[in-house]
C-alpha cells in the first residue's frame, strides 16, 4: 500500500492550486489506485474529519488553512475501450492531465475534445465543472464514469445522462457535492471529424493562421493559440481561468441592457440570453486594475490573478467588489466558477 498512498500531515498547498494562494491542509493523502483510495476513505481519518477532493487545483480558490483531509486522485492511465463504426470509446484515469489527453486522442485521430484544448485541470475534474469553451462542454462528449461513493463505499458507475450536466454544473457539483470521488471518466469520440467553428474566434484564428484543410488538430493549435494570446499561464502568473460564469438573463432584460449598451455582447439560448462576463467587467472599468497582489488580467477581464504574496481573502475581496460594480452598471449578478475552501 505504500506505493500507491503518501499520506502527509500540515501539507503545503500552494503548488496544488493554480492561483498560488498560500495555504496548509490538515492532512494530504494522494492515491494513485482504487484500493488506495478505500484504504484512506476508511481510516479514521477519513471518519472524524471533512474530507475533499483535490484535483488539478485550477478550479479552486484558497481562502485560508484547510482543516480537513484533502485527498488527491493520482489515477493514470488512457486507453481505447472499443471501436463502432467511426465510433470509438476511450477512457483516462482521474489523475490525467486534461489537455494532455485531449491531445493524446487528437493523435489516435479521434475527434471530440479539440475545442476543449489547453484548458488547466485534471480528467476527474472535468465532469464536476462541467467544463466547457467554444461551443462544446464535457456533457457534449462524455459517456460515462466511474466513482466511488462515499455514502456506501461502493463503487459505481454512472453514464452521462446520470450527472445531472447543466450549464458549468454537474450532479457532483451541487446536487451531490463531496459524495462521489471520480477514478475514471469515458469519452464517446469520432474518427469522422465534426468541426465547430461558430463560437469566439475560431474561425479567424484558422484563416489567421493560414490553414486549408481544418482538421481537429487545426482547430486545436487555433485553440491554443487563442487561448495563450488572451489567458495567462498559470505556471507563470497565478490564475483560475474564467473566474465568473456567463451569466444567463431574460431576453426583455437583454433587449433593455442592448437598447442601453449597443455594444453589449450577447448568445442566444434555447430560454434565454447568454451574457459574455468577461465584457460587461471590462465595461466597469475592471480590465487592467490591481488591488494590491491581486488583479484583472489587462488581456481578458474574466481572468482574476495573483502575482504572489497575496492571499485567498485579498482575491474573494476582488471578486466581491467586480460583482458589486457589474451589478450596479447593468443590474446583473456575476456568479463565481471556483470552489472556495478554507477560512
Amino acid at each position: 500500500m505504500a506505493a500507491e498512498l503518501t499520506f502527509i500531515e500540515n501539507a503545503d498547498l500552494t503548488r496544488f492550486n493554480t492561483l498560488g494562494l498560500p495555504a496548509r491542509a490538515r492532512f494530504l493523502a494522494k492515491v494513485s489506485n482504487e484500493a488506495a483510495l478505500l484504504h484512506v476513505l476508511r481510516s479514521v481519518t477519513a471518519q472524524r474529519m471533512p474530507v475533499e477532493i483535490l484535483g488539478g487545483g485550477s478550479n479552486l480558490v484558497l481562502a485560508g488553512n484547510v482543516p480537513a483531509l484533502v485527498i488527491q486522485p493520482c489515477l493514470m492511465g488512457r486507453q481505447v475501450l472499443s471501436t463502432h463504426g467511426d465510433a470509438v470509446l476511450v477512457e483516462a484515469g482521474a489523475g490525467e492531465n486534461w489537455h494532455a489527453f485531449t491531445q493524446w486522442t487528437i493523435a489516435q485521430g479521434l475527434s471530440g475534445l479539440e475545442n476543449l484544448s489547453l484548458i488547466p485541470g485534471s480528467v476527474g475534474a472535468s465532469p464536476v465543472q462541467n467544463i466547457g469553451a467554444y461551443g462544446v462542454e464535457i456533457a457534449d462528449v462524455m459517456h460515462s464514469l466511474t466513482a466511488i461513493d462515499r455514502l456506501t463505499g461502493a463503487r459505481v458507475e454512472l453514464a452521462a445522462a446520470a450527472c445531472a450536466f447543466a450549464y458549468r454544473d454537474s450532479l457532483f457539483k451541487s446536487r451531490a457535492p463531496g459524495r462521489y470521488i471520480i477514478t475514471k471518466v469515458r469519452f464517446l469520440l469520432s474518427r469522422k471529424p465534426t468541426i465547430r467553428l461558430d463560437y469566439g474566434d475560431i474561425r479567424r484564428e484558422i484563416e489567421r493562421l493560414g490553414i486549408v484543410q481544418v482538421t481537429p488538430r487545426a482547430v486545436a493549435n487555433a485553440v491554443i493559440a487563442i487561448r495563450q494570446s488572451k489567458l495567462p499561464d498559470p505556471t507563470k502568473l497565478g490564475n483560475a481561468g474564467s473566474f465568473f460564469k456567463n451569466p444567463v438573463v431574460p431576453v426583455t432584460q437583454a433587449d433593455e441592457l442592448r437598447l442601453r449598451f449597443p455594444g453589449l455582447v450577447s448568445y442566444p439560448q434555447t430560454v434565454g440570453v447568454k451574457l459574455a462576463a468577461g465584457w460587461l467587467i471590462e465595461q466597469a472599468g475592471w480590465k487592467g486594475r490591481n488591488q494590491g497582489a491581486v488583479g484583472v488580467h489587462d488581456r481578458q477581464a474574466l481572468v482574476l490573478i495573483h502575482r504572489g504574496g497575496g492571499s485567498g481573502a485579498q482575491l474573494l475581496q476582488l471578486a466581491a467588489d467586480v460583482r458589486a460594480s457589474v451589478l450596479d452598471k447593468f443590474g446583473v449578478v456575476l456568479e463565481q466558477e471556483p470552489v472556495i475552501w478554507g477560512r
